[in-house]
């Protein structure tokens, strides 16, 4: 998921703001304004679902005039619109699965979008915060990777360089997205968020293979 600094929603609005989906990180970068990070104060530039299986997915993402189209790799679509036809389009997606998996899922992304709508009045589809303590519906990786907390909590970026997963943005890094809208290469915030939940598949992908059931014990 992909967020911006933007003015406070008025009281009862209605209006459909633009913007893009950022993903779910354990901070979004050294100093940067805290005012991105909050429903309140920040708007939603880019949100992107990817299944770990068959490596397909969709962004709905920011782009004033923009056109559907696909990654270079053909398999996620890019699907442009308001801040409000994202979240419904993602609300909508997101209900047939049974599991969903995050980076830091639990204190940011999922609180975000559930506020975030509600602040445009779009009812949350699904309770994206269930039991913390069973992944089985709501995967977050950060929680499993530290083991709820028992250890430090790494960036997606340094866990993704641990694993030998290529990390999102590549060896120069995450471009910042706010730099990215102001130069109107809304296309590349939309292809950061797909190569963010493409790092999150192949980090849950290890997890699943190495982590989640040790000693051959099913999972619960």
């Amino acid at each position: 998921m992909e967020t911006l600094a933007a003015p406070p929603l008025p009281a009862h609005t209605r209006e459909e703001p633009l913007l893009s989906w950022a993903h779910a990180e354990d901070d979004h970068g050294e100093g940067a304004p805290r005012l991105r990070l909050a429903p309140l104060t920040a708007r939603l530039v880019a949100i992107a679902l990817l299944n770990p299986r068959s490596g397909r997915g969709r962004v709905w993402y920011e782009h004033p005039g923009g056109v559907p189209g696909v990654t270079a790799q053909g398999r996620v679509e890019l699907l442009p619109g308001t801040e409000s036809a994202l979240i419904g389009e993602f609300w909508r997606a997101i209900v047939p699965f049974r599991r969903i998996v995050t980076f830091n899922g639990r204190f940011f992304t999922s609180p975000y979008l559930m506020v975030r709508s509600a602040l445009l009045g779009i009812p949350p589809a699904r309770n994206l915060l269930p039991y913390r303590f069973n992944p089985g519906e709501h995967c977050d990786l950060l929680d499993q990777l530290t083991f709820y907390g028992a250890t430090r909590r790494f960036s997606l970026e340094a866990y993704c360089r641990g694993f030998g997963i290529p990390p999102p943005g590549g060896e120069a890094g995450r471009p910042e997205v706010s730099s990215l809208v102001e130069e109107g290469r809304y296309r590349d915030v939309a292809e950061l968020a797909a190569d963010t939940a493409r790092a999150i598949a192949e980090l849950y992908r290890v997890w699943t293979r190495l982590l989640e059931s040790p000693g051959g014990v099913p999972p619960s």
